[in-house]
Formats: structure tokens, C-alpha cells, sequence
């Protein structure tokens, strides 16, 4: 069974990490999604690909790092220069066979992929 858990590192700024198992992490797709609530759909905020190629959505660039550590089968998401819209519950997510959710942050090799494994969620609040 595929488990992703995320973990927070908090400081000036945020690092969220997911560490993968029973999954063929260095060959997916990973991503990061957030949602504001419970009720509002998931966005895409960040996917790299096996090659380490990333994507970002608009409100994020130049301030969010994904990145992948294949050896140890863990994903981060560096968040810097947070802003109170940051605001939102942050998922983990793996790519799944045509199940899940698509990221439409594009990318040749994510892009098509449906994300459709997730982690627990992590709340991230900015206050304003």
C-alpha cells in the first residue's frame, strides 16, 4: 500500500517534506497540491518529474522549490517569502494510473498524469 508522510520543518520559512514507500518513487511523477478548504477544490502548486524537471504554478514562482531526493525516496517543497493567499492545507501527491487529479501546471512528462496518491495534508497558515 502506497503511504506518502508529510513532515514540517518551520523556521524563516517553511520546508515540507513527504517520504514515499511501496511506491516506485524515482520513476513517478510527484507533486505537491493545496486546497483552502474542504470544500474548494485541490490546485496544483508544484510537480518534478523523474528527471528533476519542475513545474510551478504562477503564484508561487521565483518563491517555491520542489525537489526530490530519489536515494532516500522523499519530496520537498521549500517555501519561501510566505504570503497570507499561501494560506491552505498542502498535500503531498504521486501519480497514479489515470486516477486522481491532474496538476495543469503542465510539462511534457507530468503534465498528462493523473495524481492520485496523497498524503495526510499539513496546514500551513500565513498570517497577514
Amino acid at each position: 500500500q502506497v503511504q506518502l508522510v508529510e513532515a514540517v520543518q518551520a523556521g524563516g520559512s517553511l520546508r515540507l517534506s513527504c517520504s514515499a514507500s511501496d511506491y516506485s518513487f524515482s520513476s513517478s511523477c510527484m507533486g505537491w497540491f493545496r486546497r483552502v478548504s474542504e470544500e474548494e477544490k485541490r490546485e496544483g502548486v508544484a510537480v518534478v518529474d523523474p528527471d528533476g524537471n519542475t513545474h510551478y504554478t504562477e503564484s508561487v514562482k521565483g518563491r517555491f522549490t520542489i525537489s526530490r531526493d530519489n536515494a532516500n525516496n522523499t519530496l520537498y517543497l521549500q517555501m519561501n517569502s510566505l504570503k497570507p493567499e499561501d494560506t491552505a492545507i498542502y498535500y503531498c501527491a504521486a501519480e497514479r494510473n489515470g486516477i486522481g487529479y491532474y496538476s495543469g501546471l503542465g510539462g511534457e512528462v507530468c503534465g498528462p498524469k493523473a495524481f492520485g496518491y496523497w498524503g495526510q495534508g499539513t496546514q500551513v497558515t500565513v498570517a497577514s
